[in-house]
């Protein structure tokens, strides 16, 4: 390693800033052995791109509690949904192929399992693309996995919620294009009908058209892992320090969230991904053409620009500050990967604790700080925006979002809570520390104005109606 990595990563691990009030004798800007130790995290696995290439990765910590076996940049853990976009790029490379379409019916791949009929006995039209795009309808969010030494389901009994799954059914309950809605289950169905067609094991599919290509040699998505694997495995906390029993959970839904890999892994895949954005051959042998169809808005009232989910990729910003990526989380485990294309940077951060989510954060806006990352441009002035959000707003189960202009910031009303301020932050988002939530204005459509509010990784939406008077308790 270069002194002058040493020296960057140096900055970027004592430069971490927290949200919230700080208390003595805590300081405003803490190091990472500081946040680890105060959100009781084990370890940490970090990669940071630069100029299209990785600059450096690394751990940190320990892979289990109690235990001296180190975290190191060979040390897998378990990526989540992030799973989901590399299968996508598997769909593309088929896809580009010829031997799937991206718009057929799903039925037409489909042979060990079928969509269910409604009671009323309509069956539902839906196709990879909607299904990659979380925009097909179906029901499920995620999968919370199995224990080690339990009975697992097959595809099929996960799909039909039958014993011994531990989720509900996946079907379809909107009308298919219409709509984002995420969806784990939706790429349940994705996986199945991709190996029933080409007749291949998930993990063969994936480490033949993916893994080994781009050189992704700690990682699989093979469940449960391989012993090689497992004995070099960082082990899942929920909270409080608390282990995952056996280690971690298993995910027969692999497409969804069983992939395994490190920070290093995913850096080395975002940079082949930026580099064929530009034109470059890469290990994948998808064409740029591919590539860039998977980062398009996918319903006609996405645009770019504004934050969509294009082909299992979450996309936001334009021009130098256009981004994409995914974040992941299993029980006992987060990870998110961030890439820039225009400017080829990027990182990746993967931790082994559910409690050490705002670590994830502050690891990537430290890095942000310290590589100058673009930064999203400001499409109109924050007063002009402000204006725009005032109002009030009502979501699908009748609650109120009163907001009020107060200056350069906004108040905003929920319920009976105290009214909460809001600053302008970037790219028309009003922001708070604490509570730590996001507000902004839902892409323009036919529809009545409406809003976003994000807190906690879900996202809220309510739609624009007449004010009504709020009376104080």
């Amino acid at each position: 390693m270069q002194p002058s990595s040493r020296i960057r990563i140096n900055r970027v691990i004592a430069d971490l800033r927290p949200q919230g009030p700080s208390r003595a004798p805590q300081r405003s800007v803490r190091t990472l052995d500081d946040r680890m130790n105060e959100l009781l995290i084990p370890g940490v696995s970090v990669a940071v791109i630069e100029n299209f290439e990785i600059a450096w990765a690394r751990g940190f910590g320990v892979r289990r509690i109690g235990e001296r076996a180190a975290v190191g940049p060979d040390t897998p853990f378990q990526a989540g949904s992030i799973s989901k976009p590399l299968f996508a790029l598997t769909v593309m490379r088929l896809c580009q192929d010829k031997r799937i379409n991206l718009d057929a019916d799903i039925r037409t791949y489909l042979k060990s399992w079928q969509l269910p009929e409604s009671d009323d006995g309509w069956a539902p039209k839906v196709n990879l693309r909607q299904l990659l795009s979380h925009t097909a309808g179906t029901t499920v969010h995620g999968f919370p996995g199995y224990p080690v030494h339990g009975a697992l389901p097959s595809l099929a009994e996960v799909l039909n919620g039958a014993p011994p799954a531990n989720t509900p059914p996946v079907f379809i309950d909107l009308i298919p294009g219409m709509q984002f809605r995420y969806s784990g289950g939706g790429t349940t169905i994705a996986q199945l009908a991709v190996t029933d067609l080409v007749g291949q094991s998930f993990p063969d599919l994936m480490r033949d058209l993916v893994l080994m290509p781009l050189g992704m040699e700690d990682s699989s998505y093979e469940q449960p892992p391989s012993s090689d694997l497992a004995n070099r495995a960082a082990a899942g906390y929920a909270f409080n320090g608390v282990p995952t029993p056996g280690g971690w959970h298993v995910h027969p839904e692999m497409a969804a969230a069983g992939l395994w890999t490190t920070a290093g892994d995913l850096a080395r895949l975002g940079a082949a991904l930026m580099r064929g954005l530009r034109g470059e051959i890469t290990g994948l042998d998808l064409s740029r053409e591919s590539l860039a169809t998977m980062l398009h808005p996918q319903l006609p009232d996405q645009r770019k620009g504004s934050d969509f989910v294009g082909l299992a990729w979450f996309c936001a910003g334009d021009g130098d500050a256009f981004r994409f990526g995914h974040a992941g989380g299993n029980h006992g485990f987060l990870a998110d990967l961030r890439l820039y294309p225009a400017t080829g940077q990027g990182a990746a951060v993967m931790i082994n604790s559910n409690q050490g989510w705002p670590l994830i954060e502050e690891l990537l806006a430290s890095i942000e700080r310290e590589y100058r990352w673009p930064a999203m441009a400001q499409a109109t002035s924050d007063a002009s925006i402000a204006d725009q959000l005032a109002g009030t707003y009502r979501d699908s189960t009748d609650r109120l979002f009163r907001i009020e202009q107060v200056g350069r910031g906004l108040l905003l009303r929920v319920g009976d809570q105290d009214p909460i301020g809001l600053m302008p932050s970037s790219n028309g988002i009003f922001s708070a520390q604490i509570p730590q939530i996001k507000v902004r204005l839902a892409p323009a459509s036919e529809r009545p104005p409406a809003i976003t509010l994000s807190q906690g990784g879900r996202t809220f939406e309510a739609i624009k109606v007449p004010d009504e008077p709020h009376v104080e308790k």
